[in-house]
C-alpha cells in the first residue's frame, strides 16, 4: 500500500475565493496518470479549485491513450504505474511531444528521479507531499513554457546558434532543436547572460519560479541533456561550461 502523500490538514482544507484568485490558468488541461484513488481526488480538488481541467487515466497505457486522444497541456503521472511504468510513459511520450511532464514519485532513490529528468521529465515532486505545492510547481513548469523566464532581447546569436525568446525556438546552424521547457529556461537563462556563473539553486529558480531545497542536483540532469542536444561533443562541452563547487555558465562562442 502507499504511503500518503499529504496531511489531513491539506487534504480537508478548501481554498478561499481570494486564494484562487491567484491562479489564472484559463482552464488548461492536466492529465493525471495516478492509480492511488484517494490522492487522485486530493490532487484533483486543489487543481479544479485553482482552475484547471483535470481528466485522468489509473495505468501506464490508458493514460497514453488519453494524452494522444485529449491533447493535454501537462502530464502530470506517478512513477510507480500498473502496467507501463511512468518511465516508460515519459519516454512513449517524449519520442512524439514536448509536452511539460510533472513526476510523482515516493521512490527515495536519487538515480530513480535522475532517470526521469534524463528521459525528458520537466520537474519531479517526491511523497509526502502538500496538495499546494502540487498546484504550484504545476504552475511554474506551465510557466516556463509559456515564456516567463528574464530576458533582455528577444533574439540572442552566438555563432551558429539563435536563440529565439519570443518563439521559444533554437536553432544551431539552421537547424532547429527540440528542447523541453525546462531545457529551453535554462539556456536561456544561460545565454542571456554569457560568462556569469550560475549556481544550481539559481538556475532551478530561474527555470522553475521557485527554488526547492533539496532539488539543485535536479539541473545537472537538465544540463546533460541540454548538452546533448546542443553541443557538438557533450563530453567536451564549448557552450554550458561547468564551473566546478558552483555551477554553469554559457561561454560566449
Amino acid at each position: 500500500m502507499k504511503s500518503a502523500c499529504c496531511s489531513c490538514e491539506d487534504s480537508m482544507k478548501i481554498w478561499s475565493f481570494n486564494d484562487l484568485m491567484l491562479y489564472n490558468v484559463s482552464m488548461t488541461k492536466v492529465l493525471m496518470i495516478e492509480d492511488e484513488m484517494e490522492l487522485v481526488k486530493i490532487l484533483r480538488l486543489y487543481l479544479e479549485k485553482a482552475g484547471f481541467s483535470v481528466t485522468h487515466a489509473a495505468n501506464g497505457n490508458e493514460g497514453l491513450n488519453k494524452w494522444e486522444a485529449e491533447n493535454p497541456d501537462l502530464v502530470l503521472l506517478d512513477l510507480n504505474l500498473p502496467g507501463m511504468d511512468g518511465l516508460d510513459l515519459t519516454r512513449q511520450i517524449r519520442k512524439k511531444s514536448e509536452i511539460p511532464i510533472l513526476m510523482i514519485t515516493a521512490r527515495v532513490e536519487e538515480m530513480d528521479r535522475l532517470i526521469g529528468l534524463e528521459l525528458g521529465a520537466d520537474d519531479y515532486i517526491s511523497k509526502p507531499f502538500s496538495p499546494r505545492e502540487v498546484v504550484a510547481r504545476v504552475k511554474a513548469v506551465l510557466r516556463r513554457t509559456q515564456g516567463s523566464h528574464p530576458k533582455e532581447t528577444n533574439l540572442l546569436t552566438y555563432g551558429e546558434l539563435a536563440i529565439d525568446l519570443d518563439a521559444h525556438q533554437v536553432s544551431r546552424a539552421g537547424t532547429v532543436l527540440e528542447l523541453t521547457p525546462t531545457e529551453f529556461s535554462l539556456l536561456a537563462a544561460l545565454a542571456s547572460h554569457p560568462g556569469r556563473v550560475f549556481s544550481r539553486l539559481q538556475l532551478l529558480e530561474q527555470s522553475q519560479g521557485t527554488a526547492y531545497e533539496g532539488y539543485e542536483r535536479t539541473i545537472d540532469a537538465h544540463i546533460k541533456n541540454l548538452r546533448a542536444k546542443l553541443e557538438t561533443d557533450p563530453h567536451n562541452p564549448e557552450c554550458i561550461e561547468t564551473v566546478f563547487g558552483i555551477g554553469y555558465r554559457f561561454h560566449r562562442s
